[in-house]
């Protein structure tokens, strides 16, 4: 039996796959947070309990990451602060607002080319049903994108 070669975008495909089995469990472990707690806490309870899911799921993941920022080459001493990493591959930011706004998700975005990560995920813990407070946001960066045009 003939083995199929490895190619860029079969790697990218695996990637993705991956990609899309991890924002899965951490879809997962919120819905399950959302389901014991219901919207109308603060985002810190709601990040203790997601930790304690993603960790009963194996997850691994880091929180607060400090993401550098630089201008024009210049280092500044802020930084921008991550909720989550999981799996060194997601970003998360967890929300407790009224509604998502597109500032959100532009942070999201930026978090993304800062981080040179290609998914994150936004959730909103408060609203009735959880699925209506999740986005998913892709970073286009050419890192993933050397296919042919």
């Amino acid at each position: 039996m003939q083995s199929t070669p490895r190619t860029e975008s079969t790697e990218r495909a695996e990637g993705l796959r991956d990609l899309n089995e991890i924002t899965r469990g951490i879809i997962a472990a919120a819905m399950e947070v959302h389901r014991h707690l219901g919207p109308g806490l603060l985002e810190s309870a709601y990040q203790e309990c997601v930790c304690y899911e993603l960790s009963r799921m194996g997850l691994t993941f880091t929180r607060e990451v400090h993401l550098p920022l630089s201008y024009k080459g210049l280092q500044l001493d802020c930084s921008y602060r991550v909720d989550l990493l999981v799996e060194d591959a997601v970003v998360v930011e967890l929300k407790s607002i009224e509604q998502i706004l597109r500032i959100h998700s532009a942070q999201l975005l930026t978090y993304l080319r800062a981080s040179h990560k290609q998914v994150g995920l936004l959730i909103n813990f408060n609203v009735l049903v959880l699925k209506d407070g999740i986005k998913r946001i892709v970073n286009d960066y050419t890192e993933f994108n050397r296919g042919p045009r």
